[in-house]
Formats: structure tokens, C-alpha cells, sequence
């Protein structure tokens, strides 16, 4: 089984920064890259893709055209560690932000929710005017 754990949510004001962690744990393997990406949802909306980032090193990130230029993918030291770093927050990022990942190789990024198969519990990210 495989365990995903989200942290960095907040409060924040309009223009300012946050950072959001995830990391993949469990039966991932130790040396099994999984594919991972960040969704979010806000109330009454569907959950939407933001950005994710493919197994294969040399895969290109993806992200949604409503945060691109001001959201940032990265993975962490450990492989199956994730960051989103998020600038230029906007009212309109509102959200429960979910971590997911999924079992590669990949060379580029899935953007459906039901691509994946291991989900984090949320993290609420709420920026205010």
C-alpha cells in the first residue's frame, strides 16, 4: 500500500506565497519514481488538475494554464517528495489542494483524477483580498 501525506496549506493574503509538501510512502519501492501531481477543489466545483510532474527526469512539468507562471513543481531529494511552490496567490486559488500519485515510468503528465490511484487527505489552502 501505498500512503501519501500532503502539509502547507494556510491562510494567506492576495499576491502572497505558500508552499505545499507531499511525499509517497509505503510500497513505492526503493527505487520505483512515482508519478505525482496536485489537484484541487473548491466548494460546489469539480476537483480540477493544477500542475504534475512525470517519472522520467527528463519529462517535461505540466501545468494547468490558470496557474502557470505562477505555481512551480518540483520533486525533493527523496524521489517520491514533492513540492508545489505557489506565488501571486490569487482569491480564486481557493481550495482544498490533494496531493496524488501513481506508478510510472511516465514521460508526461496524466490530468485526470482517475489516473491515479493513491490520494492524500486535502490540505486547505484560503487566500484572502
Amino acid at each position: 500500500q501505498v500512503q501519501v501525506v500532503e502539509s502547507g496549506g494556510g491562510l494567506v493574503q492576495a499576491g502572497g506565497s505558500l508552499r505545499l509538501s507531499c511525499l509517497a510512502s509505503g510500497r513505492t519501492g526503493s527505487n520505483f519514481v512515482m508519478e505525482m501531481c496536485w489537484f484541487r477543489q473548491a466548494p460546489g466545483k469539480e476537483r480540477e488538475f493544477v500542475a504534475g510532474i512525470p517519472t522520467w527526469s527528463g519529462g517535461r512539468t505540466s501545468y494547468a494554464d490558470s496557474v502557470r507562471g505562477r505555481f512551480t513543481i518540483s520533486r525533493g531529494y527523496s524521489a517520491n517528495t514533492v513540492y508545489l511552490q505557489m506565488n501571486s496567490l490569487k482569491p480564486e486559488d481557493t481550495a482544498v489542494y490533494y496531493c496524488a500519485a501513481r506508478r510510472g515510468p511516465s514521460v508526461m503528465v496524466h490530468t485526470t483524477p482517475g489516473d491515479y490511484d493513491y490520494w492524500g487527505q486535502g490540505t486547505q489552502v484560503t487566500v484572502s483580498s
